[in-house]
Order: structure tokens, then C-alpha cells, then sequence
């Protein structure tokens, strides 16, 4: 059997068939994932805050935020390396698929290693920077430094996980996530509250049970991996290309990097926004910090759509199947449209009984909660759609305009309207700032998918063998594929 064939035999090819099924049934397995990852969170919110109180409760939402902004600084090379996976994939080239693998491995490993130990150092140095509220600065600092020790494997079974997804695989991610979830969720209480044998560890134990969810299960992913011989494993003489190639290190970094600080800014958003929250007090703060966990189930499917669409237009990017590009994009801005519509309605009907899941003798927070959420989660809808816009461009290699789009419209507009509107709306100019900031990106996303050059991009450089020879579609896409070496320039004309 060929590597093709069994590449077939375990992963989706996404260059051919219907779309919109095509799509729908590779998202499904992410965003099955995805609801696992913030069910975990949520879960994990309930048990602290009804074995701790409130003011653990605000330390874990401040930690989890500085836990986010760490994660995208590696998030990025991670995205490329998928991105080049995919395009590998789609042109038939798994040779140079594996080398993209131990590339990016040793990379991503190695600069989650550095982040762990400064994390571990920084500390209290972090979350003074962020104004965590003085009752929950110790708390915080107690499960900040075992999560910063979980990171490295946090980050490889992130890498992994995607790697796959780019080669047409979201099934075995999926499992994967529900086994490092469900060791996380029974090991919470156990830990926090010292059940049975388990040694009584307070918030501590909450950060433990993480580092060994996701340490488990990265090493049996792995496992499972190299015992089915996965095409895309690094064995015997391939073990050498873990060693860094310079020149695809070049490019998996300058692309990567500004993928990262995408999710950099977004990160640096939601802790200025923190910042102003925090001082109103840990009960406003609480009841924030609810509220934002129930709104990344509400962006779960645009995450999980937008991470299918990259995966299958970098695939027929590889394939030079250009003439499926505009349709990938369309089929998932639709489901986004149905499905995160469906779930900012079902929450704002049934969203006081849900925060009172979590603050169950507080009224006044679960007052706080709710107003949150009526004015904001409805601009989810709107940013899911610039979340798919951004997930197609970026598949061809296009990666500082979606930068620049964000700068703007949710590090400048959001913050901006929050800080300087206070006065106007006092804490309604926090809620507000997350519509003001959708409505700006969706327009910009909007403006430079229609207008843009993003087509003229390919991150593969030469020439690739290719699955198909697709029609002229009439956009100006060149027959041969774009180079896209340190010395290229993003938007090059066609």
C-alpha cells in the first residue's frame, strides 16, 4: 500500500466532493472538541467556585486569561505548520509534509519549554500587571504556576491535534480531547477537595488535574500514532528532520508569527478589558468572568467551522483547486449564520437559570451576568463571519491583513470605546466595546476578501504536482503557483 492509500485510509480527503457535507462533517469532530475544551473550563468553574468561593473563582478567570495570551504566542506556528501540512497534502506530497512536522515540532516544543519556565518566574509579576483584585492574588498565583508547568504539553497536544486536522484527520483529535477532558473533570474535585486517597490541594488541585489530562493524553496520541505507522510520523531516518531546516523554519516562522499575534491581540484585548473590569470589584468581575465563559460556547462552531474551512481551502490550495475556494467560504459563513445564531438566541432566553449554575447565592452578580450577556453576545454572530473570511485568506498564506483587521478594529475600536466611554455609559461602555469592535472587523474582513490579493498567495514554494486541472475561474489566479519565499511580498500582483 502507497502513502497515499493510507493516507486516505485515516484521514478525509478535502479536495473533491460535495462541499457543504464535506465541510460540515470534517467541522463536526472540531467542534466537538472545541465544546469539550470550554465544557472543561465551565466544569472546572462550578467545582472551584462552589468548593472555594468567589474569589477563587475571579483567580482562575484572571489566570485562564494570562493562560490564553501565552498560548497564542505559539498558536501561530502551529497554524502554519497545518497550513503547509494541508497544502502538502492536497498536492500529494507527504515527503515534504514530514519534514514541515519535525520543523515545527521542535520549534513549537522548545519555545513552550522557554514560556513555561518564565511563566513560572513572572508570576506575580503577570497578574500585578493584570490588577488581579488583592483577595484572589494568592489563589491565583498557586494555579498560574502549575499551569505554566502544564503549557508544554498543552502545546504539543495542540500541535498534534492540528497537524492531523490538516491532513484530513479532525476524528482522532476528537478522542483525544475527550480523554484529556474527562481525566481533567473527575480529577477536579478529587484534588481541589481531597476525596478518597487524593491529597487536598485546594485551587492547586484544579491546575493539577489539568497537567495531567493533557500530559496523558498527548503521550497516548502519540502512541496510537506511531503503533498505526501514521504516514505523517517521524521514524527511523526521518527522526533527523526534527533538527530545524532553516528554510522552512523561515517560513513557518514569518508566517506564523503574525497568526500568533492575532490571537496575541486578542488576548491583550480581553486583559485590558479584565483590567477595567477588575476595578469594579470581584463581584463584577465574577460575574464577567461567567459570562465569558458561556460566550466561548456561543463562538464554538464559528472556531470550529472557521478551523475546517482553513483546513480544506489550504488542501485545495495544494491541489490548485481554486475553483472550490469561493464555495468553501460561503458554505461556512452559512453554517455559522445557523448555528451560532441558534445559540446566542437559546442563551439569551434561558441565560439567568445557566448563571446560576455558577453563582448560586449571589443575585446581584447573576443580575450583572445576564445584562453582560444580552449586550453582547449577539456581535458573535458577526465576528464568526470574520472569523471565516479570515480562516480562507490565511489558508493561501495571507496573514497581515487579518493582523492589521484585529489591531484595529479589536485592539483600537474595542479597547478604545471601553476606555474612553465610560464617562458616557459608565460599565455599559465595556459590554458595548464587543459590538463596536465585530461590526468593525466583519467590515474590514468583508472589504479585503472581496478586494484583496490574498489569491496571488501559496505558501509551498515551486512547483507541486496537482490533483486536477481546475478552469480559469476568471479572478486572476495564475496557472502556476505563487511563490512565497522570505523575499516575496504578501500581496504580490499576479
Amino acid at each position: 500500500m502507497d502513502e497515499n492509500a493510507k493516507t486516505r485510509g485515516r484521514s478525509r480527503d478535502l479536495t473533491s466532493g460535495p462541499i457543504a457535507r464535506t465541510l460540515l462533517l470534517f467541522a463536526l469532530p472540531v467542534l466537538g472538541s472545541n465544546v469539550l475544551q470550554s465544557l472543561n473550563g465551565s466544569v472546572n468553574s462550578v467545582w472551584v467556585g462552589r468548593f472555594l468561593g468567589e474569589s477563587a473563582l475571579t483567580a482562575t478567570s484572571n489566570a485562564n486569561l494570562v493562560l490564553f495570551l501565552i498560548l497564542g504566542t505559539v498558536f501561530g506556528i502551529g497554524m502554519a505548520a497545518t497550513i503547509l501540512v494541508a497544502q502538502s497534502v492536497g498536492a500529494k506530497d507527504l515527503a515534504h509534509a514530514r519534514r514541515i512536522v519535525g520543523t515545527s515540532a521542535t520549534f513549537f516544543f522548545a519555545v513552550s519549554v522557554v514560556f513555561a519556565v518564565c511563566g513560572w518566574l513572572w508570576v506575580d509579576a503577570i497578574l500585578n500587571l493584570l490588577g488581579t483584585p488583592p483577595d484572589a492574588l494568592p489563589l491565583a498565583r498557586s494555579y498560574l504556576r502549575i499551569i505554566f508547568v502544564s503549557v508544554p504539553a498543552a502545546n504539543l497536544l495542540t500541535f498534534v491535534m492540528t497537524v492531523l486536522r490538516g491532513a484530513g484527520d479532525s476524528r482522532t483529535p476528537f478522542y483525544f480531547m475527550l480523554l484529556a477532558v474527562v481525566l481533567d473533570v473527575v480529577l477536579n474535585p478529587l484534588l481541589i477537595a481531597g476525596i478518597g486517597p487524593f491529597p487536598r490541594l485546594g485551587i492547586a488541585g484544579s491546575a493539577t488535574s489539568t497537567l495531567v489530562g493533557q500530559t496523558v493524553s498527548v503521550v497516548a496520541l502519540l502512541a496510537l500514532l506511531y503503533l498505526r505507522k501514521h504516514p505523517l510520523r517521524l521514524a527511523g531516518a526521518d527522526l533527523a528532520l526534527l533538527r530545524p531546516d532553516p528554510h522552512l523554519l523561515r517560513i513557518v516562522v514569518t508566517k506564523g508569527i503574525p497568526m500568533g499575534l492575532q490571537m496575541i491581540v486578542i488576548s491583550v484585548a480581553a486583559l485590558t478589558i479584565m483590567g477595567l473590569v477588575n476595578t469594579y470589584g470581584s463581584q463584577v468581575a465574577a460575574a464577567y468572568g461567567i459570562a465569558a465563559q458561556l460566550w466561548t460556547y456561543v463562538q464554538m462552531p464559528a472556531l470550529a467551522i472557521g478551523a475546517a474551512v482553513s483546513s480544506m481551502a489550504a488542501q485545495n490550495v495544494g491541489a490548485r483547486r481554486w475553483d472550490r475556494i469561493d464555495r468553501i467560504t460561503a458554505a461556512g459563513i452559512g453554517f455559522n449564520l445557523v448555528l451560532t445564531g441558534v445559540l446566542v438566541a437559546t442563551l439569551y432566553w434561558f441565560d439567568r437559570p445557566v448563571v446560576g449554575l455558577f453563582l448560586v447565592s449571589d443575585g446581584a452578580a447573576i443580575d450583572i451576568a445576564v445584562h453582560i450577556n444580552d449586550m453582547v453576545s449577539w456581535s458573535f454572530v458577526l465576528f464568526g463571519v470574520t472569523i471565516v473570511l479570515f480562516a480562507t485568506v490565511r489558508a493561501t498564506g495571507a496573514v497581515m491583513p487579518p493582523l492589521f483587521i484585529l489591531i484595529f478594529s479589536v485592539l483600537l475600536v474595542r479597547t478604545g470605546f471601553a476606555y474612553w466611554m465610560r464617562d458616557f455609559f459608565g460599565q455599559d461602555a465595556l459590554w458595548w466595546s464587543f459590538p463596536a469592535g465585530s461590526i468593525c472587523s466583519l467590515v474590514l474582513a468583508m472589504a479585503y476578501y472581496r478586494f484583496g490579493r490574498w489569491r496571488s498567495m501559496h505558501m509551498i514554494e515551486g512547483e507541486r504536482p496537482a490533483a486536477g486541472d481546475p478552469p480559469d475561474t476568471g479572478l486572476g489566479v495564475p496557472r502556476q503557483r505563487a511563490r512565497l519565499g522570505p523575499e516575496a511580498e504578501e500581496d504580490a500582483t499576479p
